[in-house]
């Protein structure tokens, strides 16, 4: 089989090894010239961990990163702690992995150094992907064109891969933006929640804080949202005024605003969604990750549900061929991720407790296919 990846994000470099894995290769086609160091966390939970490690980065991943000790709920205001779940050696035992939390340039480094630059094609941006032929139809915007048997869009919320077999529509801006930020975990030691994945619930269910450590522990991610009317930034990048966010939360908690209050520079960036969609492919052409299923950061589930599909469908391709293992690949992701989709919008997740064991005892490599 000839395979396109349209898209080198984590989803379509962890498609390329996994299919690797499975006796088959692929080219990852990626629009931007070279990769560069963008984004500035991923929390991989430990089903997105266990999905990972038998792909040979799971050593580097945790040589690099954090080991958050529990996830913790807090009211926002009066510091009260409301759930806590025990992660680390407790979560290893648990569900075969534990919870890794680290630079999404650091886990994007393992992947790209783990492909190789050979199954690479930067500077290659879909245009089209026509199906009308005996074979796909790639067009690219420099006036390639490229036939292949099966075309994967891993290439996120706004997938022209989507656009070309079932039309053109655009996500539904959420009316909240989130700030990201990373400080040095030496301003906030003295705080008790230090090496721990710490959520400050607001009285919305789209206000918060979370943070955990990144960087061996060195470091301390810090997310927060604040509701906007509208939004006109794509960029993941845009800088931030840290006083809008300060003013958001100075009813919060004094733990919470110190954590705030340690950040010197924040980006922005708006959250959107999408209702789970009714299919996600079409002949010999299918969907992972956020170009199918975009998801709230709630549930922390992005980049692990993307790695999951990614897993399912190379085991789906190599036992069944295309397209009978793109269909059964989307058989068997969709309701899961649909839930999860619908779970981190509704932002309820652990805040009084609850039990983790349906999202993160998934095992990508045990499901049957």
């Amino acid at each position: 089989m000839r395979i396109s990846i349209i898209g080198g994000g984590i989803g379509g470099l962890t498609l390329a090894l996994a299919l690797r894995r499975e006796g088959l290769d692929a080219v990852v086609h990626e629009r931007t010239s070279a990769f560069g160091r963008v984004g500035a966390d991923i929390n991989l939970t430990p089903n997105a961990v266990r999905a990972l490690d038998p792909l040979g980065v799971g050593d580097i991943l945790r040589r690099d990163a954090a080991r958050p000790r529990y996830r913790i709920s807090r009211d926002g205001y009066t510091g009260e702690e409301t759930s806590r779940l025990p992660m680390s050696d407790a979560a290893e035992e648990a569900y075969g992995a534990p919870q890794l939390t680290i630079h999404r340039a650091d886990l994007m480094t393992a992947l790209e150094s783990a492909v190789g630059p050979d199954a690479v094609r930067l500077g290659h941006q879909l245009e089209s992907c026509d199906t009308t032929g005996e074979a796909l139809t790639l067009r690219f915007a420099d006036g390639s064109t490229e036939e292949a048997d099966v075309v994967v869009g891993a290439d996120g919320i706004h997938s022209a891969v989507r656009a070309s077999i079932l039309g053109t529509e655009h996500p539904e801006f959420t009316g909240t933006v989130a700030y990201r930020g990373v400080v040095p975990t030496s301003r906030i030691a003295h705080l008790e929640d230090v090496g721990s994945f710490t959520k400050w619930w607001g009285r919305d269910r789209y206000t918060q804080i979370v943070t955990f450590p990144l960087t061996r522990g060195e470091e301390t991610f810090i997310f927060a949202t604040e509701h906007r009317e509208s939004w006109s930034e794509e960029s993941w990048t845009t800088p931030g005024r840290i006083e809008d966010l300060r003013a958001a939360y100075a009813d919060f908690h004094d733990d919470a605003r110190t954590l705030l209050d340690a950040c010197d520079e924040v980006l922005i960036s708006a959250l959107y969604v999408r209702d789970p969609l009714p299919t996600w492919g079409k002949d010999g052409v299918t969907l992972i990750g956020d170009a199918c299923h975009p998801m709230m950061p709630f549930m922390a589930q992005g980049a692990g549900q993307a790695i999951e599909d990614a897993v399912v469908l190379a085991r789906s391709l190599a036992a069944h061929g295309a397209p009978d293992g793109l269909r059964s690949y989307e058989a068997l992701r969709q309701e899961r991720t649909a839930q999860i989709q619908v779970g981190s919008r509704g932002n309820e997740w652990l805040k009084d407790g609850g039990n983790a064991d349906w999202v993160y005892a998934y095992d990508a490599w045990g499901v049957s296919v």
